[in-house]
């Protein structure tokens, strides 16, 4: 098997795992519970949480709610700042080529509560141009809301300068989804107020998530419950999961220069394959995260090559994994200004630096069968 699906999910690290097990097995309790072997369970909740700022050099400055994964992050941060600072005003910006996670959270509070949602484009190499948005900011703006690294292609946003043009306007805070750029990319995230992310997209396990803010912050909160997680997401705390997140983030922060040179050279050594060819077109920027390239096919149908290459046991994809049920034309690509035709038959690769040259040779083989063998569309 050879899996280049690492964007929409990773392996967890064996160790990340016996960490789970070994928690489940040996420290069960609810945290909330109040006598000594809950107070265990909650000593080291708090010990995740101070790893996860640590590794995210944040500690001095913002807090860690743990959570599912980066939708409920992105939610929370989007809906919780929305409704608490209301009478600020109701002015919300992003970008074209955001999740859904986040564009669709904003189309709720446009249709359903009428605040006023901004959608900026994006420059060719899908990033937001910190001039742009520093002319659409205005008194009456809240939020912003714009990722550190697309997940479809790649583009990495320039956080310190967006930051800096949302904190010229005091009233307004600065969210980043972070979940593609985690333990892949060097960002410095302390101009950010909220950052969201999912621990299985680096090799944590599913159903984890966080949402790291700056100190002053308050939310509405979104599902009403216990006090837990500052009062802002009630229910018990998945422990063993929050713990294997945060050595997940310490083990990849511990390796990512190493990791990030490997992944570099299997790039490359797709890259260098792709452009012997005449019938793709290469979509990600060539300054975009080395793990993730994206490509469209100028003949064929991307659908069938993708399906011929998982009989032979190579996994890659098409659009957002969280859109590829329902989008059959990538909303990334048209806002980048590629053609329908070329929009509706991207391939996504994605490494992790697990991944091998030897793989990457072995698909650019199997590749190069399978379009040979595919009817034009």
């Amino acid at each position: 098997m050879i899996y280049f699906d690492n964007a929409a999910t990773t392996k967890p690290f064996g160790e990340v795992l016996r960490l789970f097990e070994q928690i489940n097995l040996d420290c069960y309790a609810n945290p909330a519970s109040n006598h000594y072997f809950g107070e265990k369970a909650s000593r080291l909740l708090e010990d995740a949480r101070a790893s996860v700022l640590a590794s995210l050099h944040l500690n001095k400055t913002h807090l860690c709610l743990f959570l599912s994964g980066a939708t409920e992050s992105d939610n929370l941060a989007l809906k919780g700042v929305a409704f608490r600072y209301a009478n600020r005003g109701r002015r919300i910006i992003t970008d074209a080529v955001e999740h859904p996670a986040v564009l669709n959270a904003l189309d709720q509070l446009k249709e359903r509560f009428g605040f006023d949602v901004v959608i900026l484009p994006v420059r060719k190499d899908g990033t937001v141009d910190p001039i742009v948005l520093h002319e659409a900011m205005d008194e009456k703006t809240i939020l912003v809301s714009i990722m550190a690294v697309n997940n479809e292609l790649g583009s990495i946003n320039d956080i310190q300068a967006l930051g800096a043009a949302v904190h010229c306007f005091p009233k307004a805070f600065f969210h980043v989804d972070a979940t593609q750029a985690i333990g892949k990319e060097d960002i410095d995230y302390s101009s950010a107020d909220l950052i969201s992310f999912s621990g299985h997209k680096f090799g944590a396990t599913k159903g984890t998530g966080c949402l790291v803010y700056k100190k002053n912050i308050q939310f509405q909160p979104q599902a009403s419950g216990g006090e837990q997680e500052y009062g802002y997401r009630g229910g018990t705390e998945n422990v063993a999961g929050y713990c294997a997140l945060a050595k997940a983030l310490e083990l990849v922060t511990e390796h990512q220069k190493e990791d990030h040179d490997h992944v570099v050279s299997l790039r490359q050594r797709l890259l260098d394959g792709l452009k012997r060819r005449d019938d793709v077109e290469i979509n990600s920027p060539s300054n975009g995260v080395p793990c993730l390239v994206n490509f469209s096919l100028l003949k064929k149908k991307a659908s069938v090559v993708m399906e011929a290459l998982s009989r032979k046991g190579i996994y890659v994809s098409s659009v957002s994994a969280c859109s590829s049920k329902t989008e059959k034309v990538s909303y990334v690509l048209l806002a980048i200004g590629q053609s329908r035709e070329l929009a509706a038959n991207g391939i996504r690769i994605s490494f992790s630096p697990s991944n091998t040259i030897e793989e990457v040779d072995v698909f650019l083989q199997e590749f190069d069968s399978i379009m040979k063998e595919v009817h034009d569309r």
